[in-house]
């Protein structure tokens, strides 16, 4: 009896944020009508219930590794909730993004006609998306996915006069279908081979397919990895599925934030919650290393390029996918976390400080005429490498696998860059030591975040090395050179810009390299625009 009721407990805690916001989605026209005001206030405070009980179902796990409840509907249909550490950090922190986008929109849609529409679909986004966190099995999960995307469409859509926003939610849209199609597939293999959908089952399946004297993996099991994979890869806009995130930008800044900092990292959660199940498959992650790497130079490049500041966040955010597309293909799972943790909450300030951002991007541009000495460049990358190299044997994180190896030289990268604008703006060596001091912390933190990571959340370490070591070699080898080259031309753009290919391949790299005019195209061809004639 005790038993039960501690399960009821908790199992109760756990869906609270997920199911009042969901009821309050669907309620709050009933509730306040047009009184968008009160509507958004009340969301708000529902919101803020949500991220209580997010806290208070970590506080409880912290006494077990994880729980697992479900109950049988009919047949292999359940309704389950499985809350391990990787749903508590994602858990509290989509709950905690969802009331700072709900309480910044109370402001930033007051005097909307439709205001409360749209904190009702905000709320039943959010909801679906703490749906996903804590399900327990694959059928809720791909429900919730496909809930979520559903949402999110009448959001993208919430102006509909806006032509430019109906074209970016029809081409979101196409993908999220493309996505449903690759977990629908892999919700009739996984019943086939497992006889179930539950997640702890599922898991400790898979165990037999894992260790030196494992079973071979059979081609479905095979497949369903490359449909996980590639439904990862829609769901966060990797290449060349992307070109409907930039577009985006023309709903609310809310729903911006919202989507940037937390829907789109649905992806990566989708990998790092089946890990088990995915690593049974090393191409799988071979592929999705391959186009992380290439998504995340390709949107880097492109990113470049944009003046505007909410469509080079668009392209940044692209980016950091691709760098935990990669992160996960290479075995890097605590990391891949950390990056999605991180990234969530420096993407909702940039989108929601966005108005405020052009003097800080202005200010870290290189400076114009700038000594660009090889000396310091050389100099710089030394220190920067040192200190990654430091880090390691500090915080005991291990690069001795090829793909470590990179994601360690790539941080490095980021070091340098920082040395080079600090030696090129700050001639003053007081200064200069306090920007080595910073990338000193900075190098610090990383690693010791990394570490604690690796210990904290076992679940994530799943058979990461024997993943990481089926990782071709030769992938290290044609990634290495291409970062470094992007690490070279930031800071050089302005001497760059006095070669007459370099100009030409700017203009392309402004233009997306074309694809997202391809993909403009070919959605406005099958499904076009109603009232928009062509003007020849």
């Amino acid at each position: 009896m005790t038993d039960f009721v501690s399960t009821g407990l908790r199992v109760g805690v756990a869906a609270t944020g997920p199911g009042l916001l969901l009821v309050t989605g669907i309620l709050l026209p009933t509730l306040f009508g047009s009184n968008g005001r009160r509507a958004s206030s009340f969301a708000t405070l529902v919101g803020l219930v949500a991220l209580f009980a997010a806290g208070l179902s970590t506080t409880l796990l912290a006494f077990s590794e994880r729980w697992q409840s479900s109950w049988t509907i009919w047949g292999p249909v359940e309704l389950g909730l499985f809350l391990d550490p990787l749903s508590a950090v994602v858990l509290v922190l989509v709950s905690f993004l969802l009331v700072v986008v709900l309480q910044f929109s109370r402001r930033y849609m007051a005097g909307e006609a439709r205001q409360t529409e749209f904190v009702r679909w905000l709320c039943l986004t959010g909801g679906s998306v703490l749906l996903i966190v804590i399900s327990g099995n694959l059928l809720q999960f791909a429900l919730a996915w496909s809930s979520t995307s559903w949402c999110l469409h009448q959001l993208l859509v919430f102006y509909p006069d806006r032509p430019g926003a109906i074209l970016a939610a029809r081409k979101k849209f196409i993908v999220s279908r493309l996505g449903d199609v690759c977990l629908l597939t892999v919700l009739i293999l996984t019943l086939g081979e497992f006889h179930t959908w539950n997640f702890s089952e599922i898991f400790q399946q898979a165990e037999r397919f894992h260790g030196p004297h494992a079973s071979s993996v059979p081609v479905s099991i095979s497949l369903a990895c490359f449909l996980l994979v590639t439904g990862a890869m829609l769901k966060s806009a990797q290449f060349p599925f992307h070109s409907w995130l930039p577009d985006t930008l023309e709903v609310p800044t809310p729903v911006s934030a919202l989507m940037h900092a937390g829907i789109i990292n649905a992806g990566g959660f989708l990998v790092l919650r089946l890990i088990p199940l995915i690593s049974l498959s090393p191409l799988a992650l071979s592929t999705l290393a391959i186009f992380g790497a290439f998504t995340a130079l390709f949107a880097s490049m492109v990113m470049l390029t944009h003046a505007s500041v909410k469509r080079a966040l668009a392209f940044s955010t692209v980016a950091q996918m691709g760098f935990m597309m990669l992160e996960c293909g290479i075995g890097a799972y605590p990391l891949a976390l950390l990056h999605l943790v991180a990234h969530s909450l420096y993407k909702a300030h940039a989108f929601l400080a966005s108005g405020t951002a052009v003097r800080p991007v202005h200010a870290d541009l290189p400076v114009a005429n700038a000594p660009t000495s090889w000396s310091l460049r050389l100099g710089a990358m030394v220190i920067a490498f040192g200190l990654t190299w430091l880090g390691t044997n500090l915080s005991d994180v291990s690069l001795h696998t090829p793909g470590l190896a990179l994601l360690g030289a790539i941080f490095a990268f980021s070091q340098t860059l920082w040395l080079w604008n600090v030696g090129t703006r700050q001639s003053d060596l007081r200064r200069f030591g306090l920007g080595l001091a910073v990338a000193c912390a900075t190098t610090t933190t990383y690693f010791a975040l990394h570490a604690s990571a690796t210990r904290i959340l076992p679940a994530l370490n799943v058979d990461a090395s024997s993943s990481v070591a089926r990782v071709e070699f030769g992938l290290v080898v044609l990634l290495l050179p291409l970062f470094l080259v992007v690490t070279l031309l930031q800071p050089n753009l302005s001497e760059g810009m006095r070669l007459r290919l370099f100009q030409q391949l700017y203009v392309h790299a402004r233009n997306g390299f074309y694809f997202n005019t391809l993909a403009n195209r070919s959605v406005a061809a099958v499904w076009p625009l109603k009232g928009r004639r062509s003007k020849h």
